[in-house]
Order: C-alpha cells, then structure tokens, then sequence
C-alpha cells in the first residue's frame, strides 16, 4: 500500500527489454540503505518490485501487463519519475489509500493557471470513469489528488505551491499521458453494490450515501 505522497523524484538511467517484459534502473535520491530486493515502490504510480540495488540505483522488472496499463512501456533513458516506498505500519497517512495497480491512462487536456496554483483538467479512460467522485481521491502519477468538477469523461485537479514543488505534475504539457489510480475503498463498494451481487446490505448503502 502506498499514500500517494511522493517521497523522491528520481532519473531513469536504463530501460531494455527483458523475457518478462522490462528492466527499468533508476538513480534515485532515497536512503537506498533501507531498500532490499523484493521490496516495492510506486514508480509514476505503478507498483513494481525492486530486483537490483547498487549505490543510488534501484532496478524494476515491469511484467508485460504493466507495459500494456501504465505509461511506463514508453519509458526513457533520462526521464524523471515519482518514486514511493511502500507505507509502513504506523506511518502518516497523508494522502489516501493506493494499491500502485493503474486502473488506466488518462490525457491532459488544458492547462489553467489560479494564480500562484496550477489546474490540470484531465481526460480519463472509460475505466476511470465510474469513480470520478467530486472532492474524492484519485493518484495521477502516483499523486494523491481531489477531483473537482468532474463530467462524463474528465475531470480537474487542482496542483498547489507544494504540488508544483515537490512533483513533476505541473511540467506536463497538453497531450501527455498520466497514469490514473481510482480510490481502492470506492472501487470495493462498487463491486459489492453492483445489481444482484450479496456481499454488502443494500440499506446501509442507501443510509451512507453509495446508493
């Protein structure tokens, strides 16, 4: 599990192929010393398992669904990316709560500028789509985010000073892809709450707003 608050911004050294798929190598800026094979960090927002640790450098395999769901498949050498360590128990959880599996790719499309803060409106798949809740969460890049005015197929986020800062987020250009993550606690209430499926009482559903 991961919070969706970016611990680094690190620099792709390598990308090949591999049987399984890719090896992604990164120089990153964490305390590589509390990093061991097998563990997983969130890498623009995907989940992956670290295979290689070498000073500053970690390496990722990116198994074949990976490249076929997120942005990562058209990585390349000199790329900057967010990177995030997986939350340890009894750690702040500043942002919400995210599993690093990309539920799809979505594409800015406008830029607008509040003053000293940046607005990004975002155009989503059609897997996104069902979880654009207003002032709900969703990860962009690995980013914890509130969605605002969200429509059929798009909605806005809101970067401040901190956001702009601390991530590449205010960088991206109209265009460009993002990987999205849906909130994983409304991705369950909609598989539970979908019509004939048991699991959940449908009136606790109504009472609490799902229904």
């Amino acid at each position: 599990m991961f919070t969706g608050i970016i611990e680094d911004i690190a620099t792709i050294a390598e990308v090949r192929s591999s049987a399984s798929g890719l090896v992604l190598a990164v120089d990153s800026n964490l305390d590589t010393a509390g990093i061991a094979l097998g563990d997983s960090v969130a890498v623009q927002g995907a989940c992956l398992t670290v295979v290689e640790v070498s000073g500053r450098r970690l390496a990722f395999d990116v198994g074949p669904e990976t490249v076929r769901a997120t942005t990562l498949g058209r990585s390349r050498r000199g790329q900057r990316v967010h990177l995030e360590r997986a939350l340890s128990l009894g750690g702040r959880l500043g942002g919400h709560l995210v599993t690093g599996h990309v539920d799809g790719v979505g594409r800015i499309v406008e830029r607008r500028p509040r003053g000293e803060s940046l607005e990004l409106v975002i155009e989503a798949p059609e897997e996104v789509r069902p979880y654009l809740v207003a002032k709900g969460s969703l990860a962009v890049d690995g980013v914890s985010l509130t969605v605002n005015d969200p429509t059929a197929d798009r909605f806005a986020v809101t970067l401040v000073p901190h956001t702009l800062e601390r991530t590449l987020l205010g960088r991206l250009s109209t265009g460009q892809e993002v990987n999205l993550e849906a909130d994983i606690l409304g991705k369950y209430v909609r598989h539970f709450s979908a019509p004939g499926r048991k699991g959940i009482d449908e009136d606790f559903l109504k009472e609490h707003g799902f229904l």
